[in-house]
């Protein structure tokens, strides 16, 4: 059973991990072409909706993705009880979209913004049909097809969006790419979930998850708010251009990372789940996965700050040099916020959504009041902000954390000083190879900072704490790569 367990997980992430390189080779193809064609203010208007967007998601998905993944045990009757719940949701909030719609362009002084939200209020619905097919497939360990799905919506997407901006669509290709993307996730998740929902019964009660899932909601709200205050500082205060130079180095970083980390919980998440009681085995499992996201990310992160400059260059063109500084600021706030993540990962699997409200909402304020003091400063400002913030945040979670469970607390404190020892120093290598050869190119530049920064990591191996951790992280990888014995 624990090998089992195990080689499930490890194969999971394997294909999770696989199909999500193959989404950010993607987006970084969409980050090349569309913004070649599209403009900062094209990308600022999409921005602000997707701010209303994010914030629908959360009621759309009211927390029981989490909830159905993290019970115990799920009859049909609840998964068929929490579909028609998702379901109802999404058709409230694409009729409230598409209602505000006007709301929002008014006060935003932007009638563009009406046609966008209008168009963009299905999302719910789709995403709401497909939320507990998605689930099902997540709880069961059935990642390859949800791999295989993730990885075909985002390409048939991106050929759609490239399509309508070389036509001259403008916005509108984000808008399509929106579109495409919910309808290919709906139809893969149905026909790979191979079930349909009978009709809503009360004699399967989802109370229970239902309340587990309104503290998620409240967390993620006080959550999202936190995380897109920056956007709204910045789109109010200096407007859709600087927003778009600032939303594309953003979104540059974030979303290959989110799109990495977020799936990665569909595997970590039922395993956590499945093993809470198992107190050693469960410590193991959460040094092991902090060691493998934050050398997994850090070092990768630190040397693209170090290339900021000829990165944009390459990436988003010359009229968008302006972005270099904010890519290197959020590069090291993906580092200090990948390094704590795993601890998200427990307050779910150990079912403590109060403990992680209150929580959610200390962070949330002295984000807040990071972002606030630093728009005094200017965009650049924000963006400074927004590394600090997870700098001071990490430590108060880990804290917090270990007052209500146990956590091998020393562990993650040493692995972390280690992941985050070794990214700087592979990061200001990169930094120096770059500007000695500032002469030669972007691609030069770009190469020689690579070369740095991966010479550096490498180097590390020679330290016997560092190749201890190398081999942690080998033993894993050979465990996804290792077929399942035959049981008789």
């Amino acid at each position: 059973m624990t090998s089992s367990l195990a080689h499930s997980a490890a194969r999971g992430a394997y294909f999770t991990l696989a199909a999500q390189g193959a989404r950010i080779l993607l987006q970084l193809l969409s980050i090349i072409v569309l913004a070649r064609i599209l403009s900062p203010h094209d990308y600022g208007l999409f921005a602000i909706v997707l701010v209303v967007v994010g914030l629908g998601e959360i009621f759309r998905d009211f927390g029981l993705t989490s909830a159905s993944i993290q019970a115990p045990e799920l009859s049909t009757g609840q998964r068929d009880n929490l579909f028609w719940i998702n379901a109802a949701m999404g058709v409230v909030l694409s009729a409230a979209m598409f209602c505000a719609s006007w709301a929002i362009g008014a006060i935003t002084a932007s009638p563009e913004l009406v046609g966008i939200s209008q168009w963009l209020a299905p999302t719910f619905l789709l995403n709401g049909l497909a939320t507990q097919h998605r689930a099902n497939l997540m709880r069961d360990l059935k990642l390859r097809p949800l791999a295989v799905i993730d990885v075909a919506s985002s390409a048939i997407a991106l050929a759609v969006a490239i399509v309508v901006a070389l036509a001259g669509g403008g916005y509108w290709a984000l808008v399509v790419q929106q579109l495409v993307t919910a309808f290919v996730l709906l139809v893969g998740v149905v026909i790979a979930g191979g079930w349909l929902p009978r009709l809503y019964s009360r004699a399967h009660s989802v109370a229970k998850m239902v309340n587990f899932g309104w503290t998620l909601v409240a967390t993620n709200l006080i959550n999202y708010a936190s995380r897109q205050i920056d956007t709204v500082v910045v789109g109010f205060r200096f407007g859709t251009t600087a927003l778009g130079l600032y939303n594309r180095s953003f979104q540059l970083v974030m979303t290959p990372l989110g799109q990495v980390r977020s799936p990665l919980q569909s595997v970590a998440l039922p395993v956590l789940s499945r093993v809470q009681e198992d107190q050693p085995r469960f410590a193991t499992y959460v040094t092991a996965a902090q060691l493998a996201l934050g050398f997994g990310f850090g070092i990768p992160l630190a040397i693209l700050s170090g290339i900021a400059e000829p990165a944009v260059d390459i990436l988003l063109g010359s009229r968008w040099a302006e972005a270099a500084p904010f890519l290197r600021l959020f590069a090291i706030a993906g580092i200090l916020t990948t390094v704590p993540f795993v601890g998200y990962w427990v307050y779910l699997a150990r079912g403590l959504g109060a403990e992680l409200l209150k929580y959610t909402i200390v962070t949330a304020i002295l984000k807040i009041v990071c972002v606030v003091v630093g728009s005094f400063f200017g965009v650049i400002g924000v963006a400074v902000a927004l590394a600090v913030h997870p700098a001071i945040a990490w430590p108060l979670s880990l804290a917090w954390l270990s007052r209500v469970t146990p956590m091998p607390r020393r562990e993650l404190y040493l692995g972390a000083g280690r992941i985050i020892s070794l990214s700087l120093v592979s990061g200001v290598a990169a930094w120096g190879a770059s500007q000695a050869l500032a002469g030669v190119g972007m691609w030069g530049q770009a190469g020689a900072g690579l070369a740095a920064g991966l010479a550096v990591a490498a180097a590390a191996l020679l330290v016997p704490v560092y190749r201890r951790d190398a081999k942690t992280l080998s033993d894993f990888v050979r465990l996804m790569l290792r077929r399942e014995p035959k049981t008789s």
